[in-house]
């Protein structure tokens, strides 16, 4: 069956975790899912077809940097964002707000909105709840974000002020939005503070949002403190509802994440890594291909790896591409640490469905571990 555009249908789940479907106008997404990050609408060094050809089933784009360059206005000119990137399949975009405030210079927030400076040229804007969802409509998403305000995790007054903030801006956000063929999540903050964790999630899960998202987390944090925090909102936030972890993404942080019910994740991580000439596994060690070792290996950079990096070239070639910087050494690379989250996320889907998790996560931890053994031994 194909569901209604922002039904979002569990088809099995193993105490916490699940796996699940959801609709939207552009197709659905199938969870749990880990979205590439095409910041100024395209994910860099690789092309729509070959994020396509990697199974990517959900892409983000950032209503921030879009909105200061080329303009939301310039894109809705254009036919939207699907149209102007050329991608067919589901887009999430972001509020900017985590960009409002770890980028932006000389910000200002007040509780109507914050003023800032932008971080290409200097010009001075505002950005208001009402504002960001005209922008963020304007770019024609299938999913997007309440504006919110991240603080810094461990200062606990300012995360009580951001709180107040992030709630009264997300009941504007529900107010201002107009259009029916987009989803509008709300989004959970709080720090590291349990109790203000739980105060944000019942408070936002009263609103009525189709999805709900976790943010302020991966900003500085411990793992076990991220862990604790998303087990706190794990019991509060509705099953019904997908829930979208902000910002993270190795091949541990997607296990953990879904063991502890999260659908949807997103990360700059891998095609990062790609632009600092680095290449992760499956279990999240990494290889530095600039390192002479490298330099006449002739394997992939994981047998295991299905992906077209790893099918038809070497670790020296990619590392004599590094050397001679070559762009293509970038999109091999992020094709390559795309793949592993994506065929990770893929395979635990498909684990979920069969029953099989925790034998999955069990198997994973088990290598992971024995991978590092390995490695210190040598």
């Amino acid at each position: 069956m194909v569901l209604p555009d922002f039904t979002f249908h569990v088809e099995a789940q193993e105490g916490r975790v699940r796996a699940g479907r959801l609709g939207s106008p552009h197709g659905e997404i199938l969870t749990p899912i880990f979205a590439p990050v095409g910041t100024q609408a395209t994910v860099k060094a690789v092309s729509p077809a070959q994020l396509a050809d990697l199974g990517a089933g959900l892409i983000l784009a950032n209503t921030y940097h879009l909105y200061l360059r080329p303009g939301d206005d310039l894109i809705v000119e254009m036919g939207g964002l699907h149209s102007f990137m050329n991608w067919p399949g589901p887009i999430l975009t972001d509020s900017g707000g985590f960009q409002v405030f770890s980028l932006a210079e000389n910000r200002r927030v007040d509780d109507d909105g914050v003023t800032f400076k932008s971080h290409l040229d200097g010009s001075t804007h505002r950005l208001t709840p009402e504002k960001t969802i005209g922008i963020q409509e304007n770019l024609g998403a299938d999913i997007i974000m309440a504006f919110d305000e991240c603080a810094e995790p461990y200062d606990r007054p300012y995360n009580e002020l951001a709180l107040e903030r992030t709630h009264a801006w997300a009941e504007r956000c529900l107010q201002a939005k107009t259009r029916k063929d987009q989803a509008l999540f709300g989004i959970v903050q709080g720090g590291i503070f349990p109790d203000l964790r739980a105060r944000s999630a019942e408070f936002i899960s009263n609103l009525g949002f189709p999805g709900h998202a976790i943010g302020g987390l991966s900003v500085g944090e411990t793992k076990a403190e991220m862990h604790a925090m998303l087990e706190v909102v794990d019991k509060i936030l509705p099953e019904g509802k997908p829930r979208y972890l902000m910002g993270v993404g190795t091949p541990e942080d997607l296990v953990n994440g879904i063991s502890r019910g999260i659908d949807i994740f997103d990360s700059v991580l891998p095609t990062r890594l790609a632009r600092h000439n680095a290449a992760f596994t499956r279990y999240g060690d990494r290889l530095n291909l600039v390192n002479a070792t490298f330099s006449r290996d002739p394997r992939p950079i994981d047998q295991q790896c299905p992906c077209y990096t790893c099918s038809n070239f070497s670790r020296a070639y990619i590392r004599h591409l590094i050397a001679a910087k070559e762009m293509l050494s970038a999109t091999l690379l992020s094709i390559h640490n795309l793949s592993v989250l994506i065929q990770l996320v893929h395979d635990i889907r498909n684990a979920i469905l069969e029953g099989k998790f925790r034998e999955f996560s069990d198997s994973f931890f088990a290598q992971k571990k024995e991978i590092a053994k390995d490695d210190v031994e040598t």
